[in-house]
């Protein structure tokens, strides 16, 4: 059984813009499949319909075999710890009001009686936060700040501390480096990576950037204007068989 699985999945805006056209697709359980397309082209739209945080009108959208896209709010709550995000702007993500540790602790206090963890260990407040620190190589004294007070690099590995405390089945990372320098956005994907092989987490990867998706992903979807036109294991990427937009993506980043 995968991790997850889309069938058919299809919506159109309420001005008649069919954003998602029949997608399918799986991801198994340790993997990271990489979705990569131009802007507008619908990735984060299906990204939130993954996420429930916005409506399918056709088709399933399963976990670990539960349908997640029939579901009332109460009925997925069990589910939402599952499945957590890293979203393009860490400024955003955190609420400026509350410490670190304060959004470190947030997704704990919501749902932490349904986690069993395997790597984190929650004796009492300060020691889970220091090893979320650690985890994303993070200063322990930087839990005490407030957001506007770390660099944007930082806050994206407050962001992925926080999506990853709950050791998570999937976690949607959805260019989760775009709003970073080069420097960061190299740093953050090693990390990104290293953290998905020791804590066994399983990662769709979202971007326009097809060097970084490639960087990260055993399996590369390409997504154009709704629908997926090419899929490929990641050695296969300079196929002559890649579809042609792909090869256009190819083409920008050599």
């Amino acid at each position: 059984m995968s991790l997850l699985e889309l069938k058919n999945v299809s919506k159109t805006y309420d001005n008649g813009e069919a954003v998602l056209k029949g997608i399918n697709f799986s991801l198994e359980k340790k993997e990271c499949v990489g979705l990569v397309g131009e802007s507008g082209c619908g990735k984060s739209t299906l990204a939130r319909c993954i996420l429930q945080l916005a409506s399918i009108d056709e088709g399933e959208i399963l976990l670990n075999g539960t349908a997640l896209h029939n579901k009332n709010e109460r009925k997925l709550k069990p589910y939402r710890r599952n499945i957590q995000t890293v979203m393009q702007n860490p400024t955003a993500s955190l609420n400026p009001k509350l410490k670190i540790r304060e959004s470190l602790l947030d997704p704990y206090l919501q749902y932490g009686s349904q986690a069993v963890l395997k790597h984190f260990h929650y004796t009492n407040e300060t020691k889970f936060v220091k090893q979320l620190m650690e985890a994303v190589e993070l200063p322990e004294e930087l839990a005490g700040r407030y957001p506007h007070e770390l660099s944007g690099g930082q806050k994206q590995r407050v962001t992925i501390a926080r999506a990853i405390s709950l050791e998570p089945a999937l976690v949607v990372l959805d260019e989760p480096t775009s709003s970073l320098d080069i420097l960061s956005q190299s740093a953050t994907l090693k990390l990104l990576n290293g953290l998905r092989q020791q804590l066994e987490l399983s990662y769709l990867f979202i971007s326009h950037d097809l060097s970084a998706v490639n960087m990260m992903s055993q399996k590369i979807l390409v997504m154009k204007e709704g629908s997926i036109v090419d899929r490929f294991e990641q050695e296969e990427l300079f196929s002559e068989s890649r579809h042609d937009y792909t090869k256009e993506l190819i083409s920008l980043y050599q």
